[in-house]
């Protein structure tokens, strides 16, 4: 499971309802079970996406499938990086800078 902090001021990205439509604009299907979000696209067997406890998060889990053709992967690619960068309001270079920066404060 992966946690992406989201930027201030997209913090109504994580709500049900719009994080619902920013998955079926990335992955053209989802489904609602227990107050998760899920969806499939390409290499994505399943992506399940939920907000994160203090709601100025969004958590992603996913289950890929290893055996799909290059092209198909890079659509995987491309669809998850702009569906995270819709949600959080950060591209992939600003995530990763973030996590970063959380594990150096984490002391791991």
């Amino acid at each position: 499971m992966n946690e992406y902090d989201v930027k201030r001021g997209k913090y109504d990205n994580v709500k049900a309802d719009n994080l619902k439509t920013a998955m079926k604009e990335s992955f053209g299907n989802v489904s609602e079970r227990d107050g998760k979000l899920f969806a499939s696209f390409g290499a994505l067997k399943e992506l399940t996406a939920w907000p994160g406890e203090s709601k100025k998060s969004l958590c992603v889990e996913t289950k890929m499938d290893p055996t799909v053709d290059d092209e198909t992967a890079q659509k995987t690619i491309k669809a998850y990086n702009t569906f995270l960068e819709n949600v959080t309001g950060l591209n992939a270079k600003e995530r990763g800078k973030r996590a970063q920066k959380k594990v150096k404060q984490g002391g791991a």
